[in-house]
């Protein structure tokens, strides 16, 4: 494993054939956490797929046919309105897989627990993991995504405020029909899936970030570049309190790198001021590659 992303991923075919891999992974585990903790304990997620829960335990209708059949309409504006043929194919996979994963498994998963604490911790981690693979593979979930991205593109409405307003919606009507507790319980799982996903689509970088500020600008640089075989960028800087001009040195390191450069730092001077900050995520040279956009 890369000590900076979690993995590089691949180019040209094998890069689209990786994106649609991780699409199809990803929503496995989508549909894999919607019938181990959501259906079972009647917690609504956010969008189409709470609203087929809903159907389900108030008409008994099956969740994955539901949700693929609201989700029909949404891809073709998806597709005519909004992302094109790229868009499309990706969250019709998705779409289509999580509904055959949840009816397909219906009959034969066993819930593992009915303790609201677990479903709000293993429940968000299953859906937050799989929805960011999902968007790792450049593909969405569809349901009110889609509506969002509509509403922001001709309304002028931020994405976040459609989706929040959706959501609202849904979950009202979940706690007429659930009840209140229920719908807290969604609300909880919504936010720890949330913090999952943006780990599982930003990286788990280990990547950190350096500046350093020293009278010994040329040393250290030379050092770092020489020893550590890391690039440096040059940045000028202005003293608050002196009102000098003085270089920063910028410089990008992996997590077990740090150690190494701080002693280098010290050891060319020890006056030398270093601030060391988490890097979400690096691209270029000596990190994961850029990726092409690509059908």
């Amino acid at each position: 494993m890369d000590s900076v992303s979690w993995f590089r991923a691949p180019r040209g075919r094998l890069g689209v054939a990786f994106d649609y891999g991780q699409i199809l992974l990803g929503s496995v585990l989508v549909g894999l956490g919607t019938n181990l903790f959501f259906v079972p304990n009647k917690v609504v997620s956010g969008g189409v797929t709470g609203v087929a829960i809903i159907a389900h335990h108030t008409l008994a209708t099956p969740v994955g046919l539901v949700t693929l059949a609201l989700n029909i309409p949404l891809l073709w504006l998806g597709w005519r309105y909004g992302g094109g043929t790229r868009f499309f194919l990706r969250t019709a996979l998705s779409v289509a897989t999580i509904a055959v994963t949840i009816d397909a498994t219906a009959a034969v998963v066993v819930p593992p627990t009915t303790d609201r604490l677990l479903v709000i911790c293993y429940g968000g981690l299953l859906d937050g993991f799989g929805m960011g693979l999902v968007f790792r593979g450049r593909g969405t979930t569809g349901g009110t995504d889609v509506i969002a991205r509509l509403a922001h593109r001709y309304l002028g409405v931020g994405i976040g405020q459609a989706l929040l307003a959706m959501n609202v919606g849904i979950f009202a009507a979940a706690a007429f029909v659930f009840g209140a507790e229920p719908v807290m319980v969604a609300l909880a799982l919504a936010f720890v899936s949330a913090r999952v996903l943006d780990l599982v689509q930003a990286g788990f970088s280990a990547a950190r970030a350096a500046f350093i500020i020293s009278e010994k600008e040329a040393a250290v640089r030379e050092a770092v570049l020489g020893r550590l075989g890391r690039g440096v960028t040059v940045l000028w800087g202005e003293g608050g309190y002196t009102g000098e001009d003085r270089p920063v040195l910028y410089v990008v390191v992996a997590a077990h790198e740090v150690g190494r450069l701080k002693r280098l730092v010290a050891e060319v001077d020890p006056r030398a001021f270093v601030a060391i900050t988490p890097a979400q995520e690096v691209l270029g040279e000596g990190f994961a590659p850029h990726r092409r956009e690509e059908a």
